[in-house]
């Protein structure tokens, strides 16, 4: 068997000297009352900059962080999956291959896992996968824009792979995993399944699309970064403010190609509006100035533009869970997407040219994302913007709401000296005063470098 080109690490690990795996495999065999044959692992990430763009088919920049999935296996000769989570808040299940239902309406965690478990079912048209007994262990807090949600279903999907004998590079498996998260209905763009297969230790990734692609960028040695929770949690599957956007972006992109005389019905994201005229960025600020107009744009006025019908906006263009969505903002949403792609690029380019005044200017470029993402974007919330606040006044170069938004976690960036008393500054100034904060913030505030990607592990 040729191993598949840079297919995810196989490690080995001895449980006995690793507390994480030792404490999963006894409440494996507590479980199933016998050994786990394989681990796999997937991390979450931080994306430091570009947000709400790699669905518009844009280049963003996470770096994956020690907080992941891991999922201890063992195989069956049933033809069913057995779940189980470490965390007694989640339910135990079990299904058979013959009816892999997946419930959009209630977002479950094992939801997630049977995602995962059906991209790759389905990639290889297996007629009878290897049954699977498993445990899974989580360290990335849920619903905190750190991607525990993308990191389960590609922690499932290597699963799936290895119960199965198959073997599929990191790129294929991401793109894989990308898809099958849509089966619970969040029309994501990529990224954060890229990051979890492609990530490596020690580098930050610019991650590129059509076709996938991640190169490295090297952090500025003389910051660190810093996660930070707000409390607050967001569910990109269980609420549709996250759809919404993906369809505004969608509308932005039809109405600009149709006013600069595009086949404005094939196009779907503003990225390929870019591509089609061949102009920079810069142009496409010029355009939507030009073309779109910052009032909201009512159901009515977008058919009139595009000459379609309700029915038709409704089954072409809005997806499932937006049908009910009556105004549109695309003049913000397009000024955010053009600008923030810009800013992934600045950001890429002063880490690769690493001048004296790099920190400062990152920082810069992360202070402005924010500001799009509040403003231009609305992704933000009231604790989300009081907390990058906290973190600017507590030292940070830069600071923003990092994943989806509407809650989760700001990412900022600190001059390493000023490390210590930063951290002191910011749990006295937003979790302290705060008891629900204070008892959630050992897990809500952490210094990440960047880690690993997903791998299978095998006792040694």
């Amino acid at each position: 068997l040729i191993m598949a080109t840079n297919a995810p690490a196989k490690l080995q690990v001895k449980p006995t000297e690793n507390e994480r795996f030792q404490k999963l495999k006894e409440k494996f065999i507590e479980k199933f009352g016998e050994d786990p044959v394989f681990y796999a692992r997937a991390p979450g990430r931080v994306n430091l900059i570009g947000e709400h763009i790699d669905y518009c088919g844009y280049a963003v920049l996470p770096m994956a962080i020690e907080q992941d999935i891991l999922a201890a296996v063992s195989l069956s000769k049933t033809q069913t999956a057995q779940l189980a989570n470490s965390n007694p808040l989640y339910t135990d299940f079990k299904v058979s291959f013959e009816d892999v239902q997946i419930d959009k309406s209630q977002p479950l965690w094992y939801y997630y896992f049977l995602c995962g478990l059906k991209g790759i079912q389905e990639h290889f048209s297996l007629s009878s996968p290897a049954g699977i007994k498993c445990v899974v262990d989580g360290t990335i807090p849920p619903s905190s824009g750190l991607s525990s949600s993308s990191a389960l279903v590609c922690c499932a999907g290597l699963v799936t792979l290895e119960a199965n004998e198959k073997t599929l590079s990191k790129v294929e498996l991401a793109e894989i995993c990308a898809r099958c998260e849509r089966y619970i209905g969040t029309e994501g763009g990529g990224m954060d399944q890229s990051i979890s297969f492609l990530a490596e230790q020690g580098t930050a990734k610019l991650i590129e699309f059509n076709p996938l692609r991640a190169t490295d960028v090297r952090l500025p040695a003389g910051a660190v970064f810093v996660i930070a929770n707000c409390c607050v949690e967001m569910n990109k599957a269980a609420t549709s403010h996250f759809n919404i956007r993906v369809v505004e972006c969608r509308l932005a992109a039809k109405l600009l190609s149709k006013a600069k005389g595009l086949d404005w019905s094939r196009l779907q994201k503003l990225g390929d509006v870019q591509t089609e005229l061949g102009v920079s960025l810069e142009e496409m600020l010029k355009t939507v100035e030009e073309v779109l107009h910052p009032e909201t744009y009512t159901r009515e006025e977008i058919c009139q533009s595009l000459a379609i019908t309700p029915a038709q906006l409704c089954s072409s263009i809005l997806s499932q869970n937006t049908q009910h969505v009556t105004s549109f903002r695309l003049y913000q949403r397009a000024k955010h997407v053009y600008s923030e792609a810009a800013r992934v690029l600045a950001f890429k380019d002063v880490c690769n040219e690493a001048p004296a005044r790099a920190i400062q200017l990152l920082g810069e470029l992360m202070n402005q994302s924010h500001a799009s993402c509040r403003d231009l974007y609305e992704c933000s919330c009231p604790e989300l913007d009081q907390l990058v606040d906290t973190c600017l006044l507590s030292g940070a170069a830069g600071s923003r709401l990092t994943g989806a938004g509407w809650g989760g976690c700001v990412v900022s960036m600190v001059p390493v000296e000023k490390m210590d008393s930063f951290l002191q500054k910011v749990r006295s100034a937003y979790y302290k005063p705060d008891a629900r904060r204070a008892a959630l913030e050992k897990q809500s505030l952490f210094v990440t470098k960047p880690g690993g990607g997903a791998a299978i592990y095998l006792e040694a």
